[in-house]
Formats: C-alpha cells, sequence, structure tokens
C-alpha cells in the first residue's frame, strides 16, 4: 500500500516536501517546551496525507500551486490531526497507527489541550491570512464531525441506526473533511464555481466510500494492518453498514439474537455476530456500496482532460477502497 501512495506522490514530491517543512513550521511554540516534544512525537508518526494529497492533486489539475495552496493543506492537515488526537481520548484508545497514542503517554488532560492548540493553529492560519473563504467552509466542516460523531454516539444507545442515518453520519464525521480538501484545493487556484462544486461532490462521494472501508475492517480481517482489533465497532455499540444490512435481512429469530448480543457483548458473542453478517451477505452489501460511491468518483474525473495529475487522482480513488489500512 505505501509503495502505491509513493507513487501517487510523484507527481506532488516538491509539493508534499514543502507542505511537510511549512506544517512543522506553523505547530512550532516558542514558548512552551511540552508543545514542541508532543507535536514532534506527532509529526514523527506520519500518516497517509491523504486529504493533503487530494489539495495538491485537484489544485494541479485545475491550476498552478500557489501559497495559498499550501496553507489550505496545513489548514486542513492540523484540524485532521486534532480530531484524532481527541478521538483517541473520546475512544479511550491507547494506540495511533501502531505506536502510543498521545493520551497514552501524556495523559487525557494534555492530549485534549494539544488538540484544542491545532485547532487554534488552524484558526490563525486563516485569519492571518484572510481566507474568509477557506476559514467558513472549515468551521461547517468542523461542526459536521462533531455532530456526526455525536449523532453516532447518540443513535448507538437506541440501536436504531437506519443506512439513510447511516450515511449521514459517516457524511457528517468523515466525508465532510475529504470533501473539504477537494473543494478548498479547487478553491485556492481561483477555480470557477463549478468546477469548486465538482470537486466537492467528488471529495463527498471518495470520502464516504473510505468511511464504508473504515468500517469493513472490522468484520473483514484478513490482510487487515490497521492496528485496530476486530469487532470493536460492535463491542463499542457503532452499527455500521455490514450490521445494518444483516439486521435487516435477517429473520426475526436471528436479529433479536444480534441485537441483544450487542447490548450484552463478549467476545463469544462477537464471532458468532461477524459469521452472521457474513453469512447474511452485510460485507458484501457494504462492498458494493463503496464501489458505486467510488465509482461516482471516477465518473466526475472523467470530465477533465487526461494527464499525470488526473491518474494520480484515479491511483488515489482505487487506492482508498484497496488499502489495508
Amino acid at each position: 500500500m505505501k509503495l502505491i501512495l509513493d507513487k501517487i506522490k510523484i507527481s506532488i514530491k516538491k509539493e508534499i516536501k514543502e507542505f511537510e517543512k511549512q506544517f512543522i513550521s506553523i505547530i512550532k511554540s516558542s514558548n512552551v517546551t511540552l508543545i514542541n516534544q508532543i507535536n514532534h512525537y506527532i509529526t514523527n508518526r506520519k500518516g497517509k496525507l491523504i486529504r493533503p494529497m487530494f489539495v495538491f492533486l485537484i489544485a494541479k489539475m485545475l491550476g498552478k500551486i500557489q501559497k495559498k495552496t499550501y496553507h489550505t493543506a496545513c489548514l486542513i492537515e492540523l484540524i485532521h490531526t486534532a480530531t484524532l488526537v481527541h478521538d483517541d481520548v473520546v475512544d479511550n484508545s491507547n494506540f495511533r497507527r501502531g505506536s502510543f497514542s498521545v493520551n497514552a503517554i501524556w495523559k487525557n488532560k494534555i492530549a485534549v489541550l494539544i488538540g484544542d492548540y491545532l485547532l487554534s493553529k488552524s484558526l490563525l492560519l486563516a485569519t492571518n491570512n484572510n481566507y474568509t473563504d477557506i476559514l467558513k467552509i472549515i468551521c461547517n466542516t468542523v461542526k459536521n464531525m462533531s455532530e456526526g460523531e455525536l449523532l453516532q454516539i447518540e443513535k448507538s444507545k437506541k440501536f436504531n441506526i437506519t443506512e439513510k442515518t447511516y450515511n449521514k453520519i459517516i457524511y457528517k464525521k468523515t466525508a465532510s473533511l475529504i470533501a473539504t480538501s477537494c473543494e478548498c484545493g479547487a478553491l485556492s487556484v481561483s477555480a470557477n464555481e463549478e468546477n469548486i462544486l465538482k470537486m466537492k461532490k467528488f471529495g463527498i462521494f471518495i470520502g464516504i466510500a473510505f468511511q464504508i472501508k473504515d468500517d469493513l475492517f472490522d468484520y473483514k480481517y484478513e490482510n487487515n494492518f490497521t492496528g485496530k482489533p476486530i469487532g470493536l465497532d460492535i463491542k463499542d455499540n457503532k452499527i455500521t453498514l455490514p450490521l445494518i444490512y444483516t439486521i435487516r435481512n435477517a429473520s426475526k429469530k436471528d436479529q433479536e439474537w444480534i441485537l441483544n448480543a450487542i447490548k450484552n457483548y463478549d467476545y463469544k458473542k462477537r464471532n458468532k455476530i461477524i459469521n452472521y453478517v457474513k453469512e447474511y451477505g452485510g460485507l458484501e452489501y457494504a462492498i458494493k456500496k463503496m464501489k458505486k460511491f467510488r465509482n461516482y468518483a471516477l465518473k466526475i474525473l472523467e470530465l477533465y482532460p487526461e494527464g499525470k495529475t488526473k491518474n494520480a487522482l484515479k491511483t488515489m480513488v482505487n487506492f482508498i477502497i484497496e488499502r489495508n489500512q
């Protein structure tokens, strides 16, 4: 998988290198050593940089990359990193990307404050450069992400998540930030309104596919290197698409057993729940839906001229649903 990402990055190698340099400079504190220690730890555990890659690839396809594009990529990665740090606190997770999470090393209080620090840096970057257009989109996205997480918690307590509600949740909590990466990538190079809207839709489609793939890791564990324990979503009462489809199509007896097993979860019941999901075709249904949204995204790219950047974007889209972490 890393080889595929490295191949995609070839067309934006210079931009990614400059982005990483600027990102480290932006998050640096001139006053607090602890902040720099934690930020050094975070940046050393470099993620896939999917969102900045979308910013640069779309900006390059539609125009010429400029200062605003670099700042946009940094803004979005600041938001993404802050939410990951906060998520680990909320989920009481001790690991992130195969390493100890910030809260596992420095405890929850410091992790929450570091997340707040990164969020404040994103707002300062936008306001100091008068990016009111980007800032408005970013603030709305952060609101959506919070609403998505809270909606999932609310519905998981009642075990009444429909597919329509699930789509709303994953749009808000995941797809909205990827859509913002694509929309703001276009905006950063002064693309016209039509292209900005198309890139936003492209981001929504691929963002939904991205989250369905993440949800599949909870069940489909062959070649899964996420470090995420199997059945964690079930344990946390997160009813995702494979389970929604299974409950909807199960016999009344099996449906009652599944819902009762989730409410009274243990590791022995976990494997049986996963077997029901496989038996009733929950995985196949989710995969079919994921590919459907992938195809919607690719269809939008068909509207643009062929070239290295467009090909890299197409590879990126396929990577999203074929990755194993």
